[in-house]
């Protein structure tokens, strides 16, 4: 197994990513169709091979042949005379498959309660005054006892402290039921946009993603984002989550020889588009601070202008493919690149940066005592994987033969807020009166058309239940007495 990662090369020599630095982070930049791609995919193979597991996002369904192996071709072939490699031979890495909606893999789901209202209120878009109000309904919760599983506990939660505004008034401060409306509007949208199957149980379990294959590999962990990607405030809030959750459950290692894991955050931008200060200090602190789980994140974004200057300082390895120079905002983002680099006096590197061809790139690597190395301009090394995406009947065997086939497929839906609260709202209702003696048929004064409340609720509950709408209401209301079954 290779003791090292093969980036690319000049022609003169060999570039290598020390595995000891790998977690000091890095970036892989671009514009379309300079090869961005295509470097995510060698640097995915050449962690797997040297036995890390790697977690990556497939925005266009490019990345799935990593589960097989690539085919001769001539430019393939020129390619790795030019660069030096030996024992150049294709091959396919294993791969586990994920999704968020359950189609083209095995169903990620996270808890609302273990999202908490930060990511929430991001993932809403709610303002500083709704998020106040989230976190309140979340405090709420913890001091009642009421689990916050899935969208309908914090729909429902949201209605029971609206509902309950003046007793929690004094206790927890005031309750708007302006941005209560609000967040369940925002709630609306999520759900439409694909976010009520995310949120429930099982929740991922962030270990099935440390997993090795045969002989050592790294697995290699996929989500298919391809649809996710039309929700981006859902696809980067979910991927700071899961960083996150690897953040705070995962053991100090300090410099370890290699990573615990490597984590490509595909489309990058979209993690700090409209981002609160709050939300981006934590990001700064999961960035600066991961690496001593072990953990090396590589973002993947068109512009180096795309990422802070306090998460862009912390990128060690860089690997930047060609900019265009069209207006005076690439310009910028051009001379931002070429400043970023330790400098090569044989290298005019802002030129460079625009002449550059497909599958060219101006690569840094940390060199010994994390040092960066004098950039240089390199071929990046082929992939010894397929290079595009897989068929339909490929991906459905990978999925049967997962190493967690059948541990998420079926969610479990237990008793939450959801169902203890309409428990104790129907537990409320007054009896119901008794029924009016009959009349004679002859009486000419007419009996009462009114209702009780328990006979309205009977009738109202049976005319409903034939129907999906009516088991719904079954299932709020008798809480988790069919779950299970």
């Amino acid at each position: 197994m290779t003791q090292s990662i093969l980036v690319g090369g000049t022609g003169q020599r060999q570039l290598f990513l020390n595995p000891r630095y790998a977690n000091r982070h890095g970036l892989i930049a671009g514009a379309t169709g300079t090869g961005k791609t295509v470097t995510l995919q060698v640097l995915a193979e050449q962690f797997s091979r040297l036995g890390v597991p790697v977690f990556l996002a497939d925005v266009k369904g490019d990345l799935a042949g990593l589960c097989q192996p690539g085919s001769a071709h001539p430019k393939v072939d020129e390619r790795v005379a030019h660069i030096g490699i030996e024992n150049f031979d294709f091959a396919g890495c294993p791969v586990v498959f994920w999704d968020v909606f359950g189609e083209q893999g095995h169903p990620v789901r996270a808890t609302i309660a273990d999202m908490g209202p930060l990511l929430l209120a991001r993932l809403l878009g709610l303002n500083a005054t709704q998020e106040g109000i989230l976190n309140l309904v979340f405090q709420v919760a913890d001091d009642e006892g009421l689990l916050l599983l899935d969208l309908p506990d914090l729909r429902t939660m949201l209605t029971y402290v609206g509902d309950n505004a003046a007793r929690f008034k004094t206790t927890y401060g005031n309750v708007s039921a302006a941005s209560i409306g609000a967040i369940q509007r925002s709630l609306l949208v999520l759900e439409r946009e694909g976010g009520e199957g995310f949120f429930g149980e099982p929740m991922l379990d962030f270990w099935d993603l440390l997993r090795s294959g045969p002989g050592g590999v790294g697995q290699i962990n996929i989500l298919a984002a391809d649809r996710l990607i039309h929700s981006p405030r859902l696809y980067a809030t979910f991927l700071l989550w899961l960083l996150s959750e690897l953040f705070e459950n995962l053991p100090e290692v300090g410099d370890a020889d290699k990573p615990r894991l490597v984590f490509f955050f595909d489309e990058a931008h979209l993690l700090f588009k409209d981002t609160s200060p709050a939300l981006l200090d934590k990001i700064e602190q999961v960035v600066r601070l991961i690496r001593s789980k072990g953990v090396g994140i590589y973002f993947v974004t068109q512009s180096p202008l795309d990422v802070p200057d306090s998460v862009l300082g912390q990128l060690g390895n860089r690997v930047q493919h060609a900019l265009r120079a069209f207006t005076p905002r690439d310009q910028k983002a051009v001379r931002a690149a070429a400043t970023t680099f330790r400098q090569n006096p044989a290298l005019e590197t802002e030129t460079v940066i625009t002449e550059l061809s497909v599958g060219e790139a101006l690569v840094s690597l940390l060199e010994d005592k994390g040092v960066p190395g004098v950039v240089e301009r390199a071929l990046i090394s082929p992939p010894r994987s397929r290079i595009g995406p897989v068929t339909e009947q490929e991906r459905a065997a990978l999925i049967k033969t997962s190493p967690v086939a059948g541990r998420y497929e079926r969610a479990i839906d237990r008793e939450s807020a959801h169902e203890i609260l309409n428990r104790r709202a129907l537990e409320t209702l007054p009896e119901p009166e008794a029924a009016p003696a009959k009349k004679a048929p002859a009486q000419s004064r007419r009996s009462s058309n009114r209702q009780s409340v328990g006979e309205a609720f009977t009738k109202s509950l049976t005319r409903t239940i034939g129907n999906g709408i009516g088991r719904q209401i079954v299932r709020g209301v008798l809480g988790s007495l069919f779950k299970g079954r």
